[in-house]
């Protein structure tokens, strides 16, 4: 059984003491796929690392998240482009909104998202959105870049039926993790009518463990819980799970 985790900050610091441990611990679980999103640039080099360290394992995506654009976006995105020059990634991520935590930069988290998904038609790559307290302002951009070129996934998907038809109509995935597990997720109720080709799997490790992790920190071993909540809604083994929303990785990432 092979298992993709398409969001894990693996270079988080919450794994500074047992980094390659927890890693370990996910490739002897099946999770043999890792898909690491860029923050800023002040992560990149730990990315590199990782992926030095575990190059049939990890996987990385280059952008600026929403939560990170400052009044120095503009240099954080000429860093992007200067990497994205020098080397291939799988994906620009995660970008997109966020109006959770402040909303002082809302402007320039708009003018970030749009400029890293002119990127990514550029390099022909696929976007990973991260969307909080946002869908409305995150809708109105990919509606006005929408084409057979904007793909990807909808990272951390939370939001209600209507809203997941639409992010699937901008040929995105819903990036599904551990609030599939929690009693108020709401997710679960609605799943099952969504086809599972539209779904890929993810922890965003270290947040959001799954149930019966919850509350504690998450790690990419853990998605077995979440293929599991999903063989559930689907009625489906969880091998069927793994081997469906893997191929629907590779459909977006190309690896």
């Amino acid at each position: 059984m092979i298992l993709t985790d398409t969001h894990t900050h693996l270079n988080a610091e919450a794994f500074n003491e047992d980094r390659k441990e927890m890693i370990q611990r996910a490739i002897s679980k099946g999770v043999t796929r890792m898909f690491i999103p860029a923050i800023d640039a002040s992560f990149t080099q730990s990315m590199y690392d990782l992926e030095q360290q575990f190059p049939e394992n990890v996987y990385l995506m280059m952008g600026l998240h929403p939560t990170h654009v400052k009044e120095n976006y503009e240099v954080e995105l000429q860093h992007i482009e200067e990497q994205l020059a020098l080397r291939s990634f799988c994906a620009i991520g995660e970008i997109g909104i966020d109006l959770y935590w402040d909303q002082t930069y809302l402007k320039e988290q708009k003018i970030a998202f749009r400029k890293q998904i002119q990127l990514a038609k550029k390099y022909q790559l696929p976007i990973v959105i991260h969307c909080r307290d946002a869908f409305d302002a995150v809708f109105e951009i990919l509606e006005e870049e929408k084409g057979t070129n904007l793909y990807g996934i909808f990272h951390c998907f939370s939001g209600t039926f209507e809203q997941a038809q639409q992010a699937i109509s901008y040929n995105m995935k819903l990036g599904i993790g551990g609030v599939a597990t929690f009693k108020n997720g709401k997710i679960d109720q609605y799943l099952n009518v969504i086809d599972l080709k539209h779904i890929v799997l993810e922890t965003d490790s270290p947040y959001l463990a799954p149930n019966p992790y919850r509350g504690k920190r998450n790690e990419s071993s853990y998605l077995v819980e979440i293929a599991a909540k999903l063989a559930s809604i689907y009625n489906l083994s969880i091998e069927r799970v793994a081997a469906i929303t893997t191929e629907n990785s590779k459909e977006v990432f190309g690896i």
